[in-house]
């Protein structure tokens, strides 16, 4: 199997500006993402910026650079215009790693990678078992899956919902059947170029996750447990200090 990584990498993050550039371990952020993907067996890491300064350190790591508009609305678009700018084939595999999820495993990375070269979907992604702690906090992303690991729907709110024991006022019974939602896609080049050509659904709007764009448009996205756990992606500075800490 062969397949590709792009890392989208916007300097100008909301919640944390710059953090890709923000060392844990003597060494920046997006350095451990690049390592962790050039772990996979990927045939080439690229990194898709909008900044010199994420540039200048990727280039040093010996990574592919592609320079993409600042005003992009997301990191999907991001990659979506570097492969449009490097000419990939219509059939290459590429997995979009965040670029600050430095504990991304390997293994993941190539987990997602199989499943789309298996060819019975059009995104891959994983979830993992969801802590007691988040099942109703919204910023934690939750999945259904129907009995094939595929996925029914995305949620920042608590699904399933359980019915009598939340009537009750009682707390999760069935902490097993809830997964938490983890950032991390792969799909084929043609698909890419389609999905950030379909309109925004409604869902997506409301929920403000673009994989429900996906769902709303009929694609497939299997939805298997990871291979290994995912670690802490850094959103903001709780969780680099959580990051630092671990």
């Amino acid at each position: 199997m062969i397949f590709k990584v792009y890392i989208p990498a916007r300097y100008a993050s909301t919640r944390l500006p710059g953090k890709l550039l923000l060392e844990v371990a003597g060494r920046p952020i997006i350095e451990h993402v690049y390592r962790r993907c050039s772990d996979s067996g990927a045939q080439e890491v690229v990194i898709a910026t909008d900044d010199e300064r994420i540039a200048d350190v990727a280039r040093e790591l010996g990574a592919t650079v592609c320079m993409t508009p600042p005003a992009l609305p997301s990191g999907t678009d991001r990659i979506a215009d570097a492969v449009r700018q490097r000419q990939e084939a219509p059939e290459t595999i590429i997995v979009n790693v965040q670029g600050d999820e430095p504990q991304m495993p390997a293994a993941v990375i190539r987990q997602v990678a199989e499943c789309v070269a298996d060819g019975g979907c059009d995104i891959a992604t994983v979830c993992e078992p969801l802590a007691e702690a988040d099942v109703f906090d919204p910023n934690v992303v939750k999945v259904v899956r129907d009995n094939r690991a595929r996925a029914l729907y995305f949620s920042r709110a608590s699904i399933p919902w359980e019915r009598d024991n939340f009537a009750r006022g009682s707390t999760v019974s069935e902490l097993d059947s809830y997964r938490r939602h983890v950032g991390i896609y792969a799909y084929r080049v043609a698909f890419l170029g389609r999905f950030v050509a379909m309109p925004m659904a409604d869902l997506e709007r409301i929920e403000a996750l673009e994989q429900l764009r996906a769902l709303a448009h009929g694609a497939v996205i299997d939805v298997p447990d990871a291979a290994q756990v995912c670690g802490i992606g850094v959103d903001t500075a709780a969780d680099l200090a959580r990051l630092r800490a671990s």
